[in-house]
């Protein structure tokens, strides 16, 4: 699906990126783009790939490593790209919305695929062009995505391609689309010697899904046999509206007691604790990735008051959510004013790639 719906036709002509960046982007995400397409230019001994950095207004930008990158371009003044790719912390915003989106747009218009990595989907989508696409979503953004777009079709595959857009779940993911890029523009064996020099181990496509963690257990959710999995899928379906785990082992066709004695075994904790986990963990996405109160977040895990949910966050995370998004505001504060804030425009949150 890939090079039908997004891939362009072989030929001599090059393929043209620019990656626009925002504040507190993850640099991970770039580099992992950059390198294969310079890699492919330099093994093929074709020019086959360029790429431009573009910013809002072309000043200087701070990557999540605090390393500043200087791009050549403005957003305003691009016009030639074929991929426009959006390098962002889930809570970016234009300093000027209005321009900005119409630039994203005015480019579409032009032929250009809209991309997004990581956190530069939500910026996509406040532009207003996911809308009627799918968008993947990496698992630690999926809870703040889901409430701040939650008509948005999602997917946990690490890379989804629908029609004029694309979007990628994080760095190594980013590497695969440069891999797959190079695949239509040079052929399988230029990508397959890519891939060699930098020891990648295998080139994930469609329908690869993220790796995600188990809440605070050391195995992947996808790690988890069955009935495991099962359970968890119905408890991560069930985050606002918890659901018993009697009824839980009803839906799986389990005794309580062996479903106790398998999370006991495989993730040493009770289902119960496992599942409060995996509701907190979708909490502390809101706390650091939206304005929301701590009552309404309560509400949006199933607690009926942020009392008990205070209680139990801090238990988890050592501080409680206001502290947490304290913590997390210091490294987002401009102009004196705590972030995030539906009025000011977010700055260098922290963001994992």
């Amino acid at each position: 699906m890939f090079h039908e719906s997004i891939g362009r036709s072989t030929g001599n002509e090059n393929i043209h990126l620019g990656i626009l960046i925002f504040p507190g982007f993850p640099m991970a995400c770039l580099t992992s783009m950059i390198e294969p397409l310079r890699a492919a230019n330099e093994i093929s001994g074709e020019n086959a790939f360029r790429w431009t950095l573009i910013s809002e207004n072309g000043a200087p930008v701070d990557s999540s490593a605090m390393v500043r990158f200087h791009p050549s371009s403005d957003l305003g003044s691009v016009r030639d790209v074929d991929y426009l790719i959006v390098l962002s912390p889930p809570d970016a915003r234009f300093d000027n919305p209005r321009t900005g989106f119409g630039a994203l747009r005015a480019l579409e218009r032009h032929g250009a695929i809209l991309g997004g990595v990581s956190g530069g989907v939500f910026l996509l989508a406040r532009a207003g062009v996911m809308e009627g696409y799918v968008t993947s979503v990496h698992w630690c953004y999926a809870a703040a995505f889901a409430d701040e777009f939650p008509n948005h079709a999602t997917t946990d595959e690490v890379i989804m391609p629908d029609r004029r857009r694309v979007t990628v779940a994080g760095a190594a993911a980013a590497f695969d689309l440069a891999l797959l890029l190079i695949e239509k523009r040079l052929g399988a064996d230029v990508m397959t010697e890519v891939a060699c020099w930098f020891q990648h181990p295998l080139v994930r496509g469609e329908g690869v899904r993220q790796k995600i963690p188990a809440p605070r257990v050391a195995v992947t959710a996808d790690m988890l046999p069955e009935p495991l999995a099962r359970a968890v899928q119905i408890m991560s379906e069930n985050l606002e509206d918890p659901i018993c785990i009697a009824d839980i082992c009803d839906q799986i066709g389990i005794s309580p007691r062996h479903l106790e004695r398998l999370f006991k075994k495989l993730t040493g904790k009770s289902p119960l604790i496992y599942y409060r986990n995996m509701r907190l963990a979708a909490a502390r996405q809101l706390v650091m990735y939206s304005n929301r109160s701590m009552r309404e977040i309560a509400e949006a895990i199933g607690y009926s008051s942020a009392s008990p949910f205070r209680t139990r966050y801090a238990e988890i995370y050592g501080l409680t959510p206001e502290e947490d998004r304290h913590k997390i505001n210091m490294f987002r504060v401009r102009e004196n004013a705590p972030l995030p804030s539906s009025a000011a425009p977010v700055r260098t949150p922290i963001s994992p790639p």
